[in-house]
């Protein structure tokens, strides 16, 4: 098992400065919303992605993947009727598999974003969630030939009204039947599930491939009340050798406090 942290909550730090930070409180890998690098993520040159793959590994780090796919450029959605800006924004996430391939090899790519898959114009769950299923598969040869693999996120239903259960995300990646389509367990966006998380994780390990670690308020681990200790041990029982990432928030307190609190948080808590 390995730990990482996303950047994001190191505010208007450079990408230098932040890589520093993330390793001197403990992790080993970053994850990266593609928004903190350009308005346009997709765009990036060349010569920029090989300078922020230098930085990560200078810092003795590992790129772990993206997050917040949507986030930039402003007004993508893609689950709406809208033929023309459905295309638009799966060419987008296409765009991406090649951003995430250039930063490091075997990311993830971590499909939450829920303003931007959500219902809109009239359509109803069922319609978008074909669509979003649609476009996945419009891109999972893509990211298979680059290495990347895109996970469905589950969501709360006070986020989003399409994909709300780790059951349903392992429906659509059965579906699609791609080794680059999967899923990952978020703590912070498994509130509304029934079932002890521990448990949810053993049934669906097979297709887990990433772990987010946060509280239930969106702080970061340690900050709240939430157990991580049962969802760590099985995670260790079943032989996860992945990334556990921290993905607050709430970045009030600081990027320097909620690396070091979080890093020295969970592992004492997979320890315990």
């Amino acid at each position: 098992m390995k730990f990482a942290i996303c950047n994001e909550i190191y505010e208007k730090w450079s990408f230098t400065e932040t890589c520093k930070a993330i390793r001197k409180a403990g992790f080993s890998g970053i994850e990266i919303a593609p928004f903190t690098l350009s308005d346009n993520p997709a765009a990036i040159p060349a010569e920029s992605r090989r300078e922020y793959r230098d930085i990560i590994h200078s810092e003795g780090l590992h790129f772990v993947g993206l997050h917040w796919l949507m986030a930039a450029p402003k007004g993508l959605h893609v689950t709406t009727p809208d033929a023309g800006l459905r295309a638009k924004s799966w060419r987008h996430i296409d765009d991406l598999v090649d951003l995430c391939a250039d930063l490091g090899p075997d990311g993830v790519m971590v499909f939450g974003s829920p303003q931007q898959r959500g219902t809109t114009a009239g359509s109803t769950p069922a319609e978008a969630t074909r669509r979003f299923i649609d476009g996945l598969e419009s891109i999972s040869s893509h990211a298979l030939e680059r290495g990347v693999t895109v996970l469905v996120e589950a969501l709360p239903k006070n986020q989003c009204d399409v994909i709300l259960t780790l059951a349903e995300a392992a429906e659509i990646v059965r579906e699609i039947g791609s080794p680059a389509i999967q899923t990952m367990f978020d703590t912070h966006n498994a509130v509304d599930e029934v079932e002890p998380h521990d448990t949810l994780i053993d049934r669906y390990f097979k297709i887990i491939r990433h772990v987010h670690v946060n509280e239930v308020d969106g702080g970061h681990p340690g900050s709240g009340a939430y157990d991580f200790r049962p969802v760590l041990k099985m995670l260790m029982k079943r032989g996860y050798e992945r990334w556990v990432s921290v993905e607050a928030f709430l970045f009030g307190p600081g990027g320097v406090k909620i690396g070091t609190e979080s890093y020295r948080f969970v592992q004492t808590q997979a320890l315990t």
